[in-house]
């Protein structure tokens, strides 16, 4: 009987430790606090200024789009075609410190950002926020108060070559958001980079001022359409997890 029991009771304990090993760790760290759709729907009427845009773009559709490589060089990804684990990423936002409209991020002001938040992650995606909004502005600001499309056609990435460069090589960056449209032709060589690297732009987003420099998730949602014209860029809707 005593062996019996000690059996039982060894049986016992053993399915006790192994519940308790197949428990989930705890993910209150992991936990998400709200949601943020980045997605210009507030401007869905502003006329279509980028040059990677469509003219036959409808007022019904949001000025959100994505550059996918295929619109930089024919034969890679077009948007459709990203592949999905390119699309959800770590978000990473960087403020743009000049007051010049056309200031771009340069790799001093990455060191500086690494400095004060860390090292960005492996596989982010980077958003950039406009000069002179600050961080703790109402969410409501970007919204009352749009982009005003004209010479934004001509603006280029608000990065320069060589943050863009050491970012995909050196932190392995799959993408780059923008709340203004963008013109990828101005630097051929930068264009062509971002293509081979399969990276790729989202350009006339919204919302940034709600968002955190670090800690949030990013889903990228290009519409699976056949895009007729050669380096047009395509519908997106983002979201932003926000711990």
């Amino acid at each position: 009987m005593r062996i019996r029991s000690f059996i039982i009771a060894y049986a016992l304990v053993l399915a006790i430790l192994l519940f308790a090993d197949r428990r989930p760790a705890s993910t209150g760290q992991d936990r998400y606090s709200h949601v943020v759709d980045l997605t210009d729907g507030q401007n869905a009427t502003t006329p279509q200024t980028s040059p990677n845009t469509s003219p036959y773009t409808t007022a019904a559709e949001s000025r959100t789009r994505i550059i996918a490589p295929g619109a930089l060089i024919p034969g890679t990804w077009a948007a459709g075609q990203i592949p999905p684990e390119r699309l959800v990423a770590p978000l990473v936002v960087m403020d743009l410190n000049a007051v010049a409209p056309s200031q771009q991020i340069s790799l001093d002001d990455i060191a500086a950002w690494e400095a004060r938040h860390g090292m960005i992650p492996q596989g982010a995606i980077v958003a950039i926020r406009r000069a002179g909004v600050p961080h703790a502005a109402s969410a409501a600001v970007s919204d009352v108060a749009p982009v005003v499309p004209g010479d934004l056609s001509t603006t280029p990435l608000p990065m320069t070559r060589d943050a863009v460069m050491f970012l995909i090589d050196a932190r392995y960056t799959i993408g780059f958001v923008v709340e203004t449209p963008v013109n990828l032709t101005s630097d051929r060589t930068l264009a062509r980079q971002l293509a081979l690297h399969g990276d790729y732009v989202v350009e006339g987003a919204a919302r940034f001022t709600s968002l955190p420099e670090t800690g949030s998730l990013i889903i990228v949602a290009p519409a699976k359409k056949m895009i007729k014209k050669p380096g047009e860029a395509a519908p997106v809707r983002i979201l932003a997890m926000v711990r």
